[in-house]
C-alpha cells in the first residue's frame, strides 16, 4: 500500500471510531418511548444506559445515519480548527539560522571544478546557465569590495582567471595581471571531454585551447591593439558619422568659434575620407593617409592658380567621375575657402546628406 494512502487512512481512523460510537446515541434515541420530543428527552437517560450496555455499535439504518452525521460533524470541527490555527515551529522557537555547509551549495556546483566560479576556498558556483535542475540556476555576477591591498586581485581575480572557463575583459591599471597571467592564458586551458577528463593527442600529451589576448594600452601604443575606423565605413552615411565624431572630439573645451569654419572643416574631412574610402588601396585606408593629405595641402598666396597634390588628385578624379561623392564635397570646400579668402563668408554653407541628396542649411 502506498505510504501516502496509508497515512490518510490512519488519520481518518478516529472519525470512524467516533461514528461507530455515535450509533449508540442513535439507538438510545430510537428506543425512547412516545412521539412527543419532550417526552423522548425525559426517557433518553434510561435508554442511554441500555444502548451503551452493549459495547458493540448498532448497525440499524437509523443508528448508522446518526453515526455518519456525528463523524462528519467531528471531522468538520477538526478541519475548521486546523485551518484557523496559528503556525508554530516547534523546537525552533529560538530560530533556525545556522552556518551553511558544503552540502548546501553542492547542487549549485559543476562536478568539473574548472567550469565553476570560485567564491571561497570550499564554495564555488557553476558557470552553466542551464543545469539539469533549473531551480539551481543562479546569477553569475560577483561584487568584491575591499580596500587597496586587501587582496581583491590576488585572492579572487587571478584564481578565476586561471579557471579559464570563458572569455574575459579585464581592467588592468597596474599592468600586473597581464604580466602574471598572460603566459598561462596564452597556453590556454586543457580541452576537456563531457566527463571533465583532459583530452590527449596521439602521443598522450594533453591538448590546450589557447586564448587570443588583445591589449588596449593608452600609455605605450606600440604595445596596444589598434583600431581603424576606416574598416567600418560602408556608406556615405558612415563617412559623415566618422567626421562628426572626429570634430566633436578634437574641438577642445574652449569656446566654439565661428560655425562657418566648423562647416568648412566638415566638408574637407568628408571629401578626404570619401576619397580614401573609395579610391585608396585597402592598406592606405587609415588616419596616416588622412594626415599626409592634410600636410600636403599647402597654399601659396602669391599664386592663385597653384594646385597642391591634393588639388591635383581631386582634379583627376573629377575628370574621371564628376559626380563622385568626394569630388562634390571638395568642390564645396574650395568654394567656401575662396569666399573666406575674399572676405565674403557665406551664411549658406551646404553639406550633402547621403540619404536622399537633400541639403542642410547652416
Amino acid at each position: 500500500m502506498n505510504s501516502a494512502v496509508k497515512k490518510k487512512i490512519i488519520l481518518h481512523i478516529p472519525y470512524g471510531v467516533a461514528g461507530l460510537l455515535a450509533t449508540n446515541f442513535g439507538e438510545a434515541w430510537r428506543l425512547t418511548a412516545g412521539v412527543d420530543p419532550s417526552r423522548k428527552v425525559l426517557t433518553l437517560m434510561t435508554t442511554l444506559q441500555t444502548a451503551f450496555a452493549n459495547p458493540l455499535p448498532s448497525f440499524h439504518p437509523f443508528d448508522l445515519m446518526v453515526g455518519v452525521i456525528c463523524a462528519l460533524a467531528f471531522y468538520l470541527a477538526v478541519y475548521m480548527r486546523g485551518k484557523n490555527a496559528k503556525k508554530y515551529r516547534h523546537n525552533t522557537e529560538y530560530g533556525s539560522a545556522r552556518w551553511g555547509t558544503h552540502k548546501d551549495i553542492e547542487p549549485y556546483e559543476d562536478p568539473v571544478f574548472q567550469r565553476n566560479v570560485i567564491l571561497t576556498k570550499s564554495e564555488w558556483l557553476m558557470m552553466s546557465n542551464r543545469p539539469k535542475n533549473p531551480a539551481y540556476a543562479r546569477n553569475k555576477n560577483v561584487l568584491i569590495v575591499g580596500g587597496s591591498g586587501s587582496g581583491k586581485t590576488r585572492f579572487w581575480l587571478k584564481p578565476n582567471l586561471l579557471q579559464m572557463h570563458s572569455s574575459y575583459v579585464i581592467t588592468d591599471p597596474k599592468a600586473s595581471v597581464l604580466i602574471e597571467c598572460g603566459k598561462a592564458l596564452e597556453r590556454g586551458a586543457p580541452v576537456l571531454d563531457a566527463k571533465g577528463n583532459p583530452v590527449k593527442d596521439k602521443h598522450g600529451k594533453p591538448l590546450y585551447e589557447p586564448y587570443v589576448i588583445k591589449v588596449f594600452n593608452t600609455i605605450n601604443f606600440k604595445k596596444s591593439q589598434h583600431y581603424n575606423p576606416f574598416s567600418y565605413i560602408h556608406s556615405e552615411k558612415d563617412i559623415l558619422k566618422l567626421v562628426t565624431a572626429l570634430i566633436a572630439n578634437t574641438k577642445g573645451d574652449g569656446k566654439a568659434g565661428d560655425e562657418f569654419w566648423t562647416k568648412a572643416e566638415t566638408l574637407l574631412y568628408t571629401a578626404l575620407i570619401g576619397y580614401i574610402h573609395y579610391e585608396a588601396p585597402e592598406n592606405e585606408q587609415n588616419f596616416a593617409t588622412l594626415l599626409e593629405m592634410l600636410n600636403s595641402m599647402d597654399v601659396r598666396e602669391d599664386d592663385e592658380d597653384y594646385q597642391n597634390p591634393v588639388d591635383v588628385m581631386f582634379e583627376e578624379l573629377k575628370k574621371k567621375n564628376p559626380n563622385h561623392f568626394a569630388v562634390r564635397q571638395y568642390v564645396k570646400f574650395k568654394m567656401a575657402a575662396g569666399d573666406a579668402t575674399m572676405g565674403e563668408q557665406s551664411n549658406q554653407l551646404h553639406i550633402e546628406s547621403p540619404e536622399n541628396r537633400r541639403y542642410v542649411t547652416a
